[in-house]
């Protein structure tokens, strides 16, 4: 199954933080699962760091390539159709990039591994 990770279940991820559901764990190491990290997820990653609200050992620009290869995690694009969906999603949440999350699972067809229950209120598979 495709997953699509939510930011936050990125980086408990790669802290195997114990915030983690057991699912989600589960659906992480499953090796039958093909899992992607949006490219708004590390632009996110990157605003944060820059505002000193998000540290890491080593540079983005490392750290984030390495974690990707070593999980096998694909790195979804963001596409004009990502973008456009965008303008017809409620404003249930009012985080940028969780909207972009959220679209971008609408149009790929893909849950979207997330402990934030307001993803449930759009038309998005949300597991946890």
């Amino acid at each position: 199954m495709k997953i699509l990770l939510d930011t936050q279940v990125f980086l408990w991820m790669i802290a195997d933080a114990p915030e983690l559901s057991p699912k989600a764990r589960s659906l992480i190491l499953d090796a039958g699962n093909l899992l992607y990290l949006s490219l708004a997820s590390i632009w996110e990653m990157a605003i944060k760091v820059s505002l000193r609200k998000l540290q890491f050992k080593e540079s983005l620009e490392t750290l984030i390539p390495e974690e990707l290869r070593a999980n096998s995690i694909s790195q979804l694009e963001i596409g004009f159709r990502h973008v456009a969906r965008v303008v017809d999603l409620p404003f249930h949440h009012r985080d940028p990039f969780d909207r972009l999350l959220i679209s971008q699972a609408q149009v790929e067809n893909i849950p979207i591994l997330s402990a934030d229950r307001v993803f449930d209120r759009y038309r998005v598979k949300r597991l946890w």
